[in-house]
């Protein structure tokens, strides 16, 4: 029998969260859902679903608490769900960790288009052997100290395994793998968000604050900001 994933849905409105796990069912997912941060928390421990569904105006904790609190354990998918459209939600959800953002009300297909695409996105992180063989296979680009590798998503900074979601991965491989070229943020928007994030140019600049915060500047290399244009891997030699 195949295992099917594992959703939890995370919405005080029943209804809604009623109809979301009604059209993931329907693609062959397993659901849970619950109406509120606290139980949130509890079920994250107990389901270990493979990925969230946060709705960010709960009631008690919200989805931002509750996002913030499932970082700090680890790197499960998170989609967030808002009625709001402004920048300020979306950038703020992004910080906090969650892998997209969807506007209510959203298309059912949109929905499991995007959770199909989170989730493909992170088939290929968890365990693996040792950075001196599984970082060097596939995809991958390699400088003092640092290994990004794009096949299993596995980054190796000092020698020591660095955990982040997909996107930022995407994009620090896509900057590693031209070394010394500018890009706007438009053009990263293009090449790693594609299309429905033209415009939303913070998203970028939130993604590379969240890299500068796990690696850091090296002698050899770094991250480096164009000011007025974009961002680049900068390299020395």
């Amino acid at each position: 029998m195949i295992n099917k994933q594992k959703i939890l849905i995370v919405d005080d409105d029943a209804n809604i969260a009623e109809l979301i796990s009604l059209y993931l069912v329907k693609e062959c997912f397993e659901t849970q859902i619950v109406y509120n941060g606290e139980d949130a928390l509890k079920e994250f421990e107990s389901y270990h679903p493979d990925l969230i569904l946060l709705d960010l105006m709960l009631p008690g904790i919200d989805g931002y608490e509750v996002c913030r609190e499932i970082r700090k354990k680890g790197s499960i998918p998170i989609i967030m769900l808002s009625a709001k459209g402004e920048v300020f939600d979306k950038v703020l959800g992004l910080e906090l960790g969650a892998d997209d953002y969807m506007i209510k009300p959203f298309d059912s297909k949109e929905l499991v288009a995007r959770v199909k695409a989170v989730l493909r996105r992170y088939a290929n992180t968890g365990s693996a052997p040792a950075p001196d063989t599984a970082d060097e296979k596939g995809e991958y680009v390699m400088y003092p100290d640092l290994i990004i590798n794009q096949t299993n998503y596995a980054v190796t900074y000092y020698d020591q395994r660095i955990e982040m979601p997909p996107k930022e991965l995407e994009l620090f491989y896509f900057l590693a793998s031209h070394p010394n070229q500018v890009f706007t943020r438009e053009q990263l928007l293009d090449h790693i968000w594609g299309y429905e994030y033209i415009g939303d140019t913070r998203t970028v600049d939130v993604h590379i604050k969240r890299l500068r915060e796990k690696i850091k500047d090296h002698s050899a290399w770094k991250l480096a900001t164009v000011w007025g244009i974009g961002y680049k891997f900068e390299t020395t030699n």
